[in-house]
């Protein structure tokens, strides 16, 4: 973890940029760029690019770049650019459709709990077309309240980012340089990146699946990781480090 290399600092560059962008535009930006619900009438089809360069404030966008910068600079000197950017990409977008596979059934678990009360499907789609502010959700005697936070959170409420890739970096790191010692802010004590890493990913699936932790999109975290996991173990296990892609 030394050096940065040159496609992290093009990386950081752009992220920046959005960052200052957002700060400049305010909510303009957000709509357009942030990933909102396929079904939601903000969606674009270019949120799920766009939305891993929006941040959402300025400790988020810090932290990413560090764990950018840490742990996505050996690989990339290791790897090549090209190796490096297929990675970062498809954690990318693999967090992206774990994350709306999530919402999906969040999203529709909800609409089939208001429904079996005797609303019409037009009815529904009426309430969660009708409720499109952030954080917002409609209470409905007979429909279990944290469901209908979920469900309506997973409708109304954008995603930014770059963590989805960020977290398969961070594995295909623990894959890659397995007993290099990693430590957290608060708790300084080294431990080894193969446990390290695996005890951080079982933390963010208890949080997504409790629903302990708001604000945070434990399972793009996930989703991001399971792919970069699958990719750096493919590549590893079939030595693709002697074919670069350069």
């Amino acid at each position: 973890m030394g050096r940065i290399s040159e496609t992290i600092k093009v990386l950081i560059v752009i992220n920046v940029l959005f960052f200052v962008g957002t700060l400049t535009t305010g909510e303009v930006s957000e709509r357009l760029f942030a990933l909102y619900y396929f079904e939601n009438p903000n969606f674009q089809f270019w949120q799920p690019l766009t939305s891993m360069f929006m941040h959402g404030g300025l400790m988020h966008i810090l932290f990413n770049m560090y764990a950018l910068w840490a742990f996505g600079s050996p690989l990339e000197i290791n790897w090549g650019r090209n190796k490096f950017l297929f990675l970062y990409f498809s954690a990318g977008l693999g967090s992206v459709l774990i994350y709306t596979l999530v919402n999906y059934y969040f999203v529709h678990s909800g609409f089939n709990a208001i429904e079996s009360l005797g609303y019409s499907n037009s009815d529904v789609w009426s309430l969660f077309h009708n409720t499109l502010s952030p954080g917002s959700y409609r209470e409905i005697p007979g429909v279990d309240t944290d469901l209908l936070r979920r469900s309506f959170s997973a409708w109304n409420v954008p995603a930014v980012g770059a963590s989805g890739a960020i977290y398969g970096v961070l594995v295909a790191f623990g894959i890659m340089f397995p007993n290099v010692e990693l430590m957290l802010i608060f708790l300084p004590i080294p431990i080894k990146a193969k446990y390290f890493i695996p005890a951080l990913i079982l933390i963010d699936l208890y949080l997504g699946v409790t629903g302990a932790a708001t604000g945070i999109a434990h399972f793009a975290h996930l989703g991001g990781a399971l792919f970069g996991f699958i990719i750096a173990y493919y590549w590893k296990k079939n030595s693709f480090d002697n074919h670069r892609w350069n």
